[in-house]
């Protein structure tokens, strides 16, 4: 039996006390604090936590909150505790539940009393709210400058490949002759509207909460607008109820970093295919390639495939915020504790990803022989026969199905279209001159497409070259 005074709860025995715990007759017990503890997850946002409290001690002292000399002590403290992280001197506090009171804790050990008037006027839920707009503000400004740097290597890479001839699919079958360039600047379309989409989401996160302390703004006279401008926000949040627990930006950039995966995923899932042996038309570097355990002759492009595979790790963490969110009322609730492990991890992800894939597209290896092989196969001309028809007077679903019959021939002989001779041709249609077979080459088909937005070499070229002004 438990002796008088011992509960006989381990948990309990062992609990520690907290910064907040005035109202509570019993200190929190052990395993509640391992629980709710996030500082093993957001001690990384130490520098956006410091950049908002300096910001925060600035607004309290111009309001007369605080003294200059406190505000002085307390940014001095600040610096200092920032240069002790910086430098893995400090010591992190599960017991101290996050980064917010670890980094209070020491401030007051530094610099006393004063260290204790900082949270005048703050709640954890407008600091929190601050501190992961402002890491995810730098993070959307690191992917954009990835994102580009991926879209400047798409363009060096179409501009040397504007004549090579490759076969254009759907559903994975030959379906009308590209040109390398044209299917390299429509990845670069695909980037463009990820980046688009990125700095669209940078607005809507690019707002302070801070002076909204728990939910219903603070009493203390404190210029949220001048706090807002210091920390280069665009503006302060219209409403505190909202903006404490809002996480809409989040799960916004998570949706944006999602679909910016799933094209990476599109693109990883064509050089796996482009480099095997079968398609032959590119070579990955061998820095971006592993081997087997037991064949010896394998090159394996793993870094491709986990950039595909990662993009279902993205999606899954925009899911998890969309259900954390979805059932929470006004103001803040500690689910939302659990936000920043997918946005952290999606960010994490999306970041590496984009750098791979710039590694390997500034030191992919074409098969210009290999593509226009390819592209000889298939039939891939059929649809410029047909348009040659058409302009000789032919309705479109006539020389439709006198290409297919020319088709059926050319399979049952084993040839191409260009091989077919002219007398076959010439019974399948009396509009069949002998100039159909400048109509149906590669180089011809590819050429005819010299419109806006076609494949044509010269379109092509036309669209690397605003491609560069956009970047």
């Amino acid at each position: 039996m438990a002796n008088d005074g011992d509960t006989g709860n381990p948990d309990e025995d062992n609990a520690r006390p907290s910064m907040w715990g005035g109202r509570f007759s019993q200190p929190t017990a052990e395993f509640v604090a391992r629980f709710t503890a996030s500082v093993d997850v957001d001690r990384r946002l130490y520098h956006h936590d410091i950049q908002g409290s300096i910001a925060h001690a600035n607004a309290l002292e111009a309001a007369g909150v605080l003294s200059a000399d406190d505000r002085d002590a307390i940014v001095r403290g600040l610096v200092a505790i920032r240069t002790e992280i910086e430098r893995g001197e400090f010591r992190w506090d599960p017991a101290l539940e996050d980064v917010h009171m670890n980094i209070e804790a020491r401030l007051t050990e530094l610099v006393g009393e004063a260290g204790k008037r900082l949270h005048t006027g703050r709640s954890r839920n407008d600091q929190v709210a601050t501190d992961v707009r402002l890491w995810l503000r730098d993070r959307l400004d690191e992917v954009e400058q990835r994102l580009t740097d991926l879209m400047a290597r798409l363009v060096d890479l179409a501009s040397e490949h504007t004549e090579t001839v490759m076969p254009g699919l759907t559903h994975l079958q030959t379906a009308q002759p590209v040109t390398f360039a044209h299917h390299l600047m429509a990845w670069f379309e695909m980037a463009c509207r990820d980046r688009e989409r990125f700095r669209d989401c940078r607005r809507r996160v690019n707002v302070s909460p801070l002076g909204s302390a728990a939910l219903a703004g603070t009493t203390f006279p404190i210029d949220r607008h001048a706090v807002a401008a210091e920390l280069g926000f665009d503006a302060a949040s219209a409403n505190s109820l909202d903006v404490v627990s809002d996480r809409d930006f989040a799960i916004e950039f998570c949706a944006a970093a999602s679909l910016a995966a799933v094209h990476l995923s599109r693109w990883c899932e064509e050089l796996v295919l482009w480099t095997s042996p079968q398609w032959g038309f590119v070579t990955l570097p061998d820095a971006y390639c592993t081997g087997s355990s037991i064949m010896p002759q394998k090159k394996n492009p793993d870094v491709a495939e986990l950039i595909r595979g990662k993009s279902g790790r993205l999606i899954g963490n925009l899911n998890a915020l969309l259900v954390l969110m979805k059932g929470q009322p006004l103001a803040y609730n500690r689910d939302n504790q659990e936000d920043k492990p997918p946005l952290f991890d999606s960010a994490d992800a999306l970041c590496d990803c984009l750098e791979a894939m710039s590694g390997i597209v500034a030191a992919i290896e074409p098969d210009p022989k290999a593509m226009r092989a390819a592209a000889e196969v298939g039939f891939a001309v059929a649809t410029d026969f047909a348009d040659y028809l058409v302009r000789r007077g032919v309705p479109f679903r006539d020389a439709h199905e006198i290409v297919g019959r020319a088709v059926a021939l050319a399979v049952e002989r084993g040839i191409s279209l260009a091989e077919i001779p002219f007398d076959d041709l010439a019974r399948l249609s009396d509009r069949i001159g002998e100039d159909v077979y400048d109509a149906i080459t590669l180089d011809g088909a590819v050429a005819a497409r010299d419109h806006f937005g076609g494949t044509a070499p010269a379109a092509v070229r036309a669209a690397i070259e605003t491609a560069r002004h956009r970047l």
